[in-house]
């Protein structure tokens, strides 16, 4: 007896109505959020569109306004001009009419005796910390702070030359050391420039250290950056 009729026979593959009924499944899974998404813009299309149409267009014929295969292409185009109208209107409330009376508010808070000193304090530490002023921390620095042989994290705020640095006949360095967690808060602290050590850590890897307390640690060395072949 020979050794192939000992050999165990192959298994039968799936059947033709298996093939069939996982092919059918997955156009089906294809095909679901497909239709899903088209029936929801449709929708939507249909009620926001749709009930502008008749405004934005009464200059088209009601035959073509009104026609079952245009309908669609004049609700979509009526829905995007709602949303430039709104957007435009948001627009013009936050930076024209927002501005205006942002202004008179203002000049009205710093006619009140007392308040403005307050209310222009806090609004010179908005500024600060606000996006305009975002590239005022450009250096992260590390000094000896709060006593000898402890260091901390520090902005290097400023370089230039002034009374203090007359004064004491140094060149002092202005460095913030915000507190943690809360980093709008902090000391303002003159340092010679032989004490501050100036560190690669970009601002926003030190802020998150900050917030942070110390549980999130920029990496280092810093992750090479790969250069791109070029071509010949």
């Amino acid at each position: 007896m020979s050794d192939s009729s000992l050999a165990p026979a192959p298994a039968p593959g799936p059947s033709r109505f298996a093939t069939l009924r996982n092919a059918f499944l997955s156009g089906l899974l294809l095909l679901t959020p497909i239709t899903i998404t088209w029936i929801v813009f449709s929708a939507l299309f249909e009620r926001v569109g749709g009930g502008f149409r008749d405004y934005f267009f009464f200059f088209v014929p009601a035959d073509l306004r009104d026609h079952e295969s245009l309908r669609i292409v004049w609700n979509i185009v009526a829905t995007f001009i709602i949303i430039v109208l709104i957007t435009l209107l948001g627009w013009v409330s936050r930076y024209v009419l927002g501005q205006y009376f942002g202004s008179l508010a203002e000049r009205f808070v710093q006619n009140i005796p007392g308040v403005s000193a307050v209310y222009n304090t806090v609004k010179q530490i908005v500024d600060t910390f606000g996006t305009q002023n975002r590239n005022l921390f450009n250096k992260v620095v590390l000094v000896e702070f709060p006593r000898p042989g402890v260091r901390t994290i520090g902005f290097l705020t400023n370089k230039t030359q002034g009374e203090p640095s007359a004064r004491t006949g140094l060149e002092l360095l202005t460095v913030f050391v915000p507190t943690t967690p809360n980093p709008t808060g902090g000391y303002l602290l003159l340092f010679p420039k032989n004490e501050v050590i100036e560190l690669d850590m970009p601002v926003g890897e030190a802020m998150k250290m900050i917030i942070s307390g110390g549980a999130v640690i920029p990496p280092w060395p810093p992750a090479a950056k790969v250069t791109p072949p070029t071509l010949p």
